[in-house]
Parts: structure tokens; sequence; C-alpha cells
């Protein structure tokens, strides 16, 4: 009787972790991956110190898988890229 209470149980916190991926067999989703050198080109094209900008910008991408459209501005479709900052608290990413 112990022996059959304690599969049930077993049996029941196994399916609640089933859940989505059931039981963790597969792997947790991703995130897309961007050509951030494609995205980082057209983000920078106007920048005076195009060599800097496509740096930060680089690194702000692979660490955020984003960048926000257009040449200037438009962070807040991409909160990450906008929240990273230096070590001197201004923003990092142009």
């Amino acid at each position: 009787m112990k022996l059959i209470s304690i599969l049930f149980i077993a049996i029941l916190f196994i399916q609640e972790d089933a859940g989505d991926n059931y039981g963790g067999l597969l792997k947790k989703h991703h995130p897309l991956k961007i050509n951030c050198s494609y995205a980082c080109s057209r983000r920078c094209s106007k920048s005076s110190r195009k060599n800097l900008c496509h740096r930060a910008c680089k690194s702000c991408c692979a660490r955020c898988h984003c960048v926000p459209p257009g040449t200037y501005g438009n962070k807040d479709l991409c909160p990450c890229y906008a929240k990273l900052t230096t070590h001197g608290n201004r923003p990092k990413c142009p």
C-alpha cells in the first residue's frame, strides 16, 4: 500500500513538472539570432564615428539579440538595448 501511494505521488510530481517542456526533455526556447553585422551597419550608417558605433552596437546586439530600427532613437522598441550602460553610467548602445 505504501509503495502504491509513493508511486502515485511521484506520478503527480512528474505531471506537474511536464508542463510545457515535457519534464525538461525538450530544450528551452532561445531568442532568434539576428544578423548583428547587418543591423548595426544600418544603425550606424549616419554616425560620424562608424567604427566606434559599430563596435558598441555589435556588443549590445550580441547580448540583447535586438537592434532598434532606424539610425537614431527608437530604443523603446528594444528595452534591453536601451538599459545597457557603460561603467560611467552613460548609455552603452548607440
